[in-house]
């Protein structure tokens, strides 16, 4: 893994073998379900680096996700502390879904699918919809319904500060190791 190997390293790294300076670098993270062509990547440039090298490394991760462009290089931290770590977060939480269904009946296998379309719908109506995520999640949730006495059992067990937390420590690790 490469979190917090930062464009200044890599170039350290490249005067050390000799290369001419300035050479343009530039940093990409992208994350696992970059195996499947749905990846999230940041890209960030090191001062050398021109549009044009930004531009082909754009095209390149493209190829396996969406990517971003990301300015100011401190953010890669919290890039890999979102999407780069994310993937982990929401394999836990299909996971738990699952275990959920599970738990009240249904067969491991239907517990499974449902969990994975769930999660897999779910992210496609958000990213083809025009509405946020918060208007999105209400939109599921009727007054006294069942949706609603799930979110509450979510917010008692502090399910959103969890995992605002759990970006916040990736993110912290992430500067630790870019040193």
């Amino acid at each position: 893994a490469a979190a917090g190997v930062t464009t200044t390293k890599i170039l350290d790294g490249l005067k050390q073998g000799g290369l001419p300076q300035p050479t343009p670098v530039v940093r990409a993270m992208p994350n696992t379900p970059a195996i499947v062509g749905e990846g999230a990547v940041a890209v960030c440039g090191s001062l050398a680096a021109s549009q044009a090298d930004l531009c082909l490394a754009r095209a390149i991760f493209e190829a396996v996700g969406r990517v971003i462009e990301v300015q100011d290089e401190a953010q890669m931290d919290a890039v890999t502390g979102l999407s780069g770590s994310g993937p982990a977060y929401v394999f836990l939480f299909m996971e738990a879904l699952a275990e959920g269904g599970e738990k009240m009946g249904l067969s491991p296998q239907d517990s499974r699918i449902l969990a994975l379309q769930t999660v897999l719908g779910a992210a496609r109506l958000a990213l083809e919809s025009e509405k946020g995520l918060k208007e999105l999640r209400e939109m599921v949730t009727s007054p006294g319904g069942t949706t609603v006495e799930g979110l509450k059992k979510l917010d008692e067990a502090g399910f959103k500060a969890a995992v605002i937390g759990a970006v916040e420590a990736a993110t912290l690790r992430a500067k630790e190791l870019a040193g």
